[in-house]
């Protein structure tokens, strides 16, 4: 059985999930949602450097992501805010991220670089609009090859 049948469909999921989650910790940080910045309740002070930009980054390309609007550069810049956190908050606590407490943001920028690899795919706003130009919306994971 060939997974890459299933590809048109969970590609688009796993991208709205990984999207709306990543727009989660935007709001839980922007406006004290969802428990709020590091479970405090209450929202990062406005222009506070690098959390309340992080936050808004985490916002802005979640929602992107999500929609599959201009899906590339969203998660090029999420995944590099995430390398970023990566690096400078919490590796220099640890090299490894399960001791350094940077196992979530190892994953987003990871996560983040193969949906800028592969992209939107279908159900997406990117797709919409490349089928008004007449470019037909590709499954992206489709073209990777299983093992014989």
């Amino acid at each position: 059985m060939s997974s890459a049948r299933f590809a048109h469909f969970t590609w688009p999921a796993f991208r709205v999930v990984v999207g709306l989650l990543f727009a989660c910790h935007g709001l839980s940080g922007l406006f004290g949602l969802l428990g709020g910045s590091r479970g405090t309740g209450e929202a990062i002070p406005v222009g506070t450097w690098p959390n309340w930009y992080a936050a808004l980054i985490q916002l802005v390309c979640g929602l992107l992501v999500l929609a599959g609007l201009f899906t590339r550069p969203a998660a090029i810049l999420a995944s590099g805010s995430m390398a970023y956190a990566y690096f400078v908050v919490h590796q220099p606590d640890g090299l490894m991220p399960i001791e350094n407490g940077g196992v979530t943001p190892a994953l987003y920028a990871w996560t983040f670089l193969l949906i800028a690899v592969f992209g939107a795919g279908s159900f997406s706003v990117d797709a919409l609009i490349g089928s008004r130009r007449g470019k037909p919306a590709e499954n992206p994971v489709a073209r990777v090859r299983e093992p014989a």
